[in-house]
């Protein structure tokens, strides 16, 4: 047994389009660059997936490549991330993280730690590239492969809505590196953030398998929406009446939002919940002691 206690981070875990960010990150970034209309080119991909029975994520990649490849255009990792500085946030986004750090240092005491991962199946190059990148400790999503010339090649790490839960288990066993194995036994008491201390936030269907296992390990999830596309509210409804989201709020970051108050009472209930496992650890310790 641990000699003492540890678990003692909160990790707080985004998707990003649509949850950080209004539109899919390549509709500021790649297709802009090689003039393709964002409505066509996501039909064309999804009428091949349907068609050929092909993961959607994987034809987004390489329908890329293809038409960077076809314009002669040579896209390399610097300018993916060169692009990123267009992406727009959601209200707030940028003011968020360091409110958040701060809210749950002054509410535990400095005794707990807040922790941001980002999760999401669009491309970790443009992802480096954005301006909240500092705030991420660590940042999961799709990659390409890039050949000796540093020209984009082919998808070399899918993230889909179903490999996302892979990374949830690389935080909650604190086997972050992409290289680790998560495959072996690990017992509760020694996984550095357990689930209790997670939220995830996401925005729609993608997040479900996420959400579920958040919600079945003991953690917590919120479903945001844009303010202006009533679809999207009503797909958190949805996820708020299924059981996977504890709250669902427009996805409005700054002080005075409500997702603001909702995330400060989840953030409470994990503070309060670590300070009682906590206790209860010290309580075993010292009898066990005497």
């Amino acid at each position: 047994m641990a000699s003492r206690f540890f678990q003692n981070t909160i990790a707080l875990v985004y998707d990003f389009d649509g949850t950080l960010s209004p539109q899919p990150m390549q509709e500021y970034t790649v297709l802009p660059r090689m003039g393709v209309v964002p409505r066509e080119f996501w039909d064309r991909v999804n009428e091949e997936a349907r068609v050929t029975e092909s993961d959607m994520m994987l034809v987004y990649l390489r329908h890329i490549l293809e038409t960077l490849e076809r314009q002669k255009i040579a896209v390399k990792r610097e300018d993916f991330a060169r692009m990123a500085k267009a992406i727009r946030y959601f209200p707030g986004v940028e003011g968020w993280f360091a409110r958040m750090n701060a809210y749950v240092r002054r509410r535990s005491g400095g005794k707990v730690k807040l922790h941001h991962y980002l999760i999401s199946a669009g491309q970790k190059e443009i992802l480096d590239g954005v301006s909240i990148r500092k705030h991420f400790r660590r940042i999961y999503a799709s990659e390409y492969h890039f050949n000796h010339h540093g020209v984009a090649t082919f998808p070399k790490l899918l993230v889909t809505d179903t490999v996302k839960t892979q990374f949830l288990f690389r935080i909650n066993k604190g086997k972050e590196a992409v290289t680790e194995s998560i495959n072996e036994h690990m017992p509760e008491s020694q996984r550095p953030i357990p689930f209790q201390n997670m939220i995830y936030v996401g925005d729609g269907m993608t997040d479900v398998p996420s959400m579920a296992l958040t919600k079945k390990s003991g953690g917590h999830t919120v479903a945001v929406y844009g303010g202006e596309r009533e679809r999207d509210k009503v797909t958190c409804v949805k996820l708020l009446e299924a059981g996977r989201a504890d709250f669902i709020a427009e996805a409005d970051y700054r002080k005075t939002s409500k997702l603001s108050r909702r995330m400060e009472l989840l953030l409470d209930a994990v503070v309060a919940d670590i300070a009682y496992r906590r206790e209860a650890f010290e309580c075993r310790a010292e009898h066990r002691a005497k």
